[in-house]
């Protein structure tokens, strides 16, 4: 099935969900300009449909390799790895100063969907890219910055993160490999990272590594982390390649899906490497890569809604079994009742987890460059909330609706050479890293609403109310429903909400049991409400996405928002139980 991008769809979500016009309001975006987003867009696509959507099947069939130390990229990867980089692609939102074209981070957002819905496996390489440059931006010396990033951001090197070692995990506090200074102000890294995405390749001549380490006499756990800079090549003083660095590639991962993205096992036997930020800060440093990613993890839960529903929709319009009124012969099964439900189904939640996470990138994009303090904290906050949920959210209803696609082909999608099949195994990774959707879940409710009392909770139900008053005036029939069902959903949330934060503050342990729950119901109505907001905007503005946004808002509090009540009541009657049924249940965990 060739993937071809939702234009219409994508731009309606930038208009009125990442408030895409207000970034380019502020004045920080020298070269945005509202009518860029449809040539872009369409120009993306052409790269993502032409170039990436055909290597799609053939990487996942034969994947990368790795012979005598060097990693072979699947074939055709390297040719159009070149093409995406000439195009400008990665250096989309980043600075002019390094080579960058200085546009909304929501706009690159958009480009990177259309890339992750062609071929996920390849859209993993810049989206590593993207987290090393943000690190660098932020944390790297002038001289980093002025040796790194241009290569960077035109997409001649790309970057990698270090994190994960087998005893450590999830929990890089426990990471063990190490640090020595020498004399030249340079660092000796030794040790073995896992699970390096894109960690070696042949796609370009030079890979920056940052990579967790320790420092001698560092203090225990994630107190004692560094980050550090360690480039596969040395760079010449003039610019160009000198020698190579001592860390390899000694194994590639066997996965269930994304062959064609090298998923590398990294020795690194006294490498050398250069400080990033300050010593023993590295996981202030490491959280500006993973917050990145983690937003675009999110993005790879929308690619995945997006190719499972045209997988869907291509296949139930071909499959011909049965009969079906007014059809003579055997019909097409998308004339069935059931089809036809899960394919809107589909739509919905895919446009719904689309609004999530362009609404995640412009509030990134208006905490960054809003004019005014006060308005920069508030889209701070409200970044900080959406993304757990982004990354989450999305993700699982990524892997479900990768599941509605094989359940739609029937026994065909069981077969390995089919669409839906690659699209289901590629999916499963997608809510494990970056930190798991439990961490997430934790992590929205024991920092984002713990830390600021739930005032940016508070802050989204004052908006969600808001869009059902809009919506209730609308004069339009489907809205009033939709409004309705989002008044009940709101009360539903503000409840879990109430019922959170006194739990968090109470008994921390009963919260967090019930953490994912908030997290699914979270998700569900601030979808439904950003639908909604769609809807009106797409309304007002007469455009001609407005009945296909009506309609998806009004299936969305159909399917979605009617469950709210009853995933509220699930946010605290199992997480009550967690601790009585595990003992009941299962033999008695040691300390």
């Amino acid at each position: 099935m060739p993937y071809s991008a939702p234009l219409e769809a994508i731009k309606n979500a930038l208009k009125f969900n990442a408030d895409i016009d207000a970034a380019g309001a502020t004045g920080a975006f020298e070269n945005y300009d509202s009518d860029l987003i449809a040539p872009v867009l369409e120009e993306a696509n052409k790269l993502a449909s032409g170039i990436l959507s055909p290597l799609n099947p053939t990487g996942h069939q034969n994947g990368a390799s790795l012979k005598d130390g060097v990693v072979t990229s699947a074939p055709g990867f390297a040719d159009a790895y070149k093409t995406f980089a000439e195009g400008g692609w990665i250096g989309l939102p980043f600075p002019e100063e390094f080579g960058g074209q200085a546009l909304p981070k929501s706009l690159a957002i958009a480009v990177m969907e259309m890339i992750q819905g062609a071929n996920p496996a390849f859209g993993l390489n810049p989206m590593l890219t993207f987290g090393s440059i943000e690190a660098l931006l932020v944390k790297g010396t002038d001289e980093q910055k002025s040796t790194y990033l241009e290569k960077l951001i035109s997409g001649e090197w790309t970057g990698a993160m270090n994190l994960t070692e087998a005893s450590a995990g999830s929990d890089v506090g426990a990471l063990k490999s190490k640090a020595i200074p020498n004399d030249d102000g340079s660092f000796s890294i030794t040790g073995q990272k896992i699970f390096i995405t894109w960690g070696e390749h042949d796609v370009t001549d030079n890979i920056i590594q940052l990579v967790l380490a320790r420092t001698p006499d560092s203090p225990e756990g994630s107190r004692g982390i560094s980050l550090f800079l360690v480039p596969k090549f040395f760079v010449n003083d003039d610019g160009s390649l000198g020698d190579r660095n001592t860390y390899q590639c000694i194994g590639l991962e066997e996965k269930i899906g994304i062959h064609a993205s090298p998923t590398c096992v990294m020795e690194y036997n006294g490498a050398k490497g250069w400080l990033i930020g300050e010593e023993n800060k590295g996981l202030a440093a490491m959280f500006i890569m993973m917050n990145a990613a983690r937003l675009q993890v999110g993005l790879q839960g929308v690619a995945v809604c997006e190719s499972a529903m045209q997988a869907a929709n291509a296949y139930a319009r071909d499959r011909k079994q049965g009969s079906a009124p007014g059809v003579q012969g055997d019909a097409a099964i998308i004339h069935h009742p059931d089809i036809k439900r899960t394919l809107v189904s589909m739509a919905a939640t895919t446009q719904a987890a689309r609004a999530i996470v362009y609404a995640a990138a412009g509030a990134s994009d208006l905490a960054e460059h809003s004019t005014d303090d006060a308005s920069k904290a508030k889209f701070k906050q409200r970044e900080d909330l959406l993304v757990p949920i982004a990354k989450a959210w999305a993700t699982d209803r990524g892997c479900e609706m990768a599941n509605q696609a094989v359940q739609v082909y029937g026994g065909m999608g069981f077969m390995n050479e089919t669409d839906a099949a690659q699209i289901m195994l590629d999916a499963r990774i997608n809510p494990i890293y970056e930190g798991t959707n439990g961490i997430q879940a934790m992590d929205l409710v024991g920092r984002k609403l713990a830390s600021d009392k739930g005032a940016g909770m508070t802050a989204m139900i004052a908006e969600i109310r808001k869009t059902i008053a809009d919506a209730s005036t609308t004069g339009n029939g489907h809205l009033a429903i939709v409004a309705n069902r989002l008044y009940t959903a709101a009360g539903a949330l503000e409840e879990a909400t109430e019922w959170m934060l006194t739990n968090m503050a109470s008994n921390r342990s009963t919260a967090l049991a019930g953490a994912t729950a908030y997290l699914r119901l979270a998700g569900d109505v601030i979808g439904g409400h950003l639908l909604a907001q769609a809807a009106i905007g797409s309304i007002e503005a007469d455009d001609s996405f407005k009945e296909k946004a009506v309609i998806l808002a009004r299936i969305f509090a159909d399917e979605t928002l009617t469950q709210a009540q009853g995933r509220m009541e699930a946010v605290s009657a199992p997480a009550n139980l967690v601790e009585d049924a595990m003992t009941t249940l299962f033999e008695a965990i040691e300390a």
